[in-house]
């Protein structure tokens, strides 16, 4: 019996990251590869179109306005759909809403001396899609990704492909993430809207994970923190899986509005100000620079107010010294933190503020490094830093070229239809 071959997918895939602060639509194409290097195919998605759009339709990653988010989203796809000359109509989908809940169980299925084939996985996969994260059924939130991160047969751990062996009981240990129904439908309610159907939703600082991690990291142990505009998401991953996953409401839009009310000033000035002055650390020269500010509610031809640039930063610093904070205490909480190891990859937008590497460490104790797009062509050098880590792992998702060796399933959109071909696919991807 082979092991799967991770080859990926071949055709056109689309990426719609919905955030806080942006929308962001990617149409990438994967042609099949003409040599094939053992179970490595090497094959690199190619961006053959991309849109972009401002976005205020959502809150903390939950959408507050419908109208809002509906153009925002419409906008970033036509863009994308007139650059790669083609009409869409299905897209993989992030969430960083809906209080996800990672959580992971065991599921024992009886195999009474037999052996072990694809119908003993089948029954463990249809029993995850069930099971709360407290072994009670669910009702109130919606399944977004079973994962398996482990095999035993009879006791035995370690084992990574349980199919042709012989026992009395298969254990496979699932991580579970799962989000709020009400969130998750309406925000496939307004993609549908958009007449677009979502082949897969993607906890976002998976998706993230899955663009910027190298194999190392994933066998190792790696914390992936995801600071976008809303929220700030993190991810565990320990050999080749991802094992843990959250998301605080606390992002760089945080810190835009700490800047507004401190300073007294627009929020678009306020955000202005955090991008070009703005860093997450106090230093001896920032009380001898001054900046301009604008006062709330006079016309830009008038005279500023002067600062020192420290007054600016010390009114980030602290946001950002509680948002990691905040990041240390969950992965303490989980007891995962000595798993996750000693590496930090830091993404999304927020994470470009200066000075927030040398933050992090200090905070984490962790060694830290940017993360940035990888395995990824014809993104445009304006698209290639890490504020866009989720959009290119909502591709890498989708082609199914986990090159680290991630397993995932997806989010189903139809939960009474096509169950069977979900559990087949499902048997394809992870063994």
């Amino acid at each position: 019996m082979t092991r799967r071959s991770n080859r990926p997918r071949t055709g056109t895939f689309v990426a719609l990251d919905i955030g806080t602060s942006k929308v962001c639509c990617l149409i990438a194409q994967v042609d099949r590869p003409a040599v094939e290097n053992g179970a490595n195919f090497n094959v690199q998605p190619r961006v053959i179109g991309s849109g972009l759009q401002l976005n205020a339709g959502l809150k903390n990653g939950v959408i507050v306005d419908l109208d809002v988010a509906e153009t925002a989203i419409r906008k970033a796809v036509f863009s994308a759909e007139e650059m790669a000359n083609d009409r869409i109509t299905s897209v993989t989908v992030n969430i960083n809403g809906g209080k996800p809940l990672s959580s992971t169980i065991g599921i024992d299925v009886e195999i009474g001396g037999l052996q072990i084939d694809d119908a003993d996985l089948q029954q463990a996969f249809q029993k995850s899609l069930s099971i709360g994260e407290n072994g009670t059924p669910r009702t109130d939130r919606q399944l977004i990704h079973s994962i398996p991160t482990g095999y035993k047969v009879d006791g035995n751990r370690g084992i990574r492909d349980p199919r042709g062996m012989y026992g009395e009981q298969l254990s496979v240990s699932m991580h579970l993430i799962t989000a709020l129904n009400g969130v998750v439908r309406t925000l496939q309610n307004v993609v549908e809207q958009c007449h677009l159907e979502i082949d897969d939703f993607v906890i976002g600082p998976y998706a993230s994970g899955l663009s910027t991690l190298v194999q190392d990291e994933t066998d190792l142990g790696v914390t992936v923190i995801d600071m976008g505009a809303g929220t700030t998401s993190i991810a565990v991953f320990t050999d080749g899986e991802m094992v843990f996953t959250d998301i605080i409401p606390v992002g760089g839009g945080h810190v835009t509005n700490d800047i507004a009310r401190g300073l007294s000033t627009p929020v678009t000035h306020a955000e202005r100000l955090k991008t070009l002055h703005g860093a997450a650390m106090v230093s001896d020269e920032d009380d001898h620079e001054l900046i301009d500010v604008l006062p709330v509610g006079e016309d830009e031809h008038n005279s500023p107010n002067h600062i020192p640039r420290s007054l600016l930063n010390g009114i980030i610093q602290p946001r950002i010294e509680e948002t990691f904070e905040l990041v240390r205490e969950r992965l303490t909480d989980s007891g995962l933190d000595q798993i996750a190891g000693r590496r930090v990859v830091l993404t999304g937008g927020a994470s470009q503020l200066q000075g927030i590497r040398e933050v992090a460490p200090i905070i984490l104790d962790k060694q830290v490094r940017m993360g940035r797009p990888l395995r990824l062509r014809g993104l445009a050098e304006s698209m290639s830093g890490p504020a866009f880590a989720t959009s290119a792992g909502l591709i890498a998702f989708a082609v199914g070229d986990h090159s680290t060796d991630l397993t995932a399933t997806g989010f189903t959109r139809r939960e009474t239809t096509g169950l069977g071909s979900r559990i087949g696919s499902w048997i394809n991807e992870h063994l």
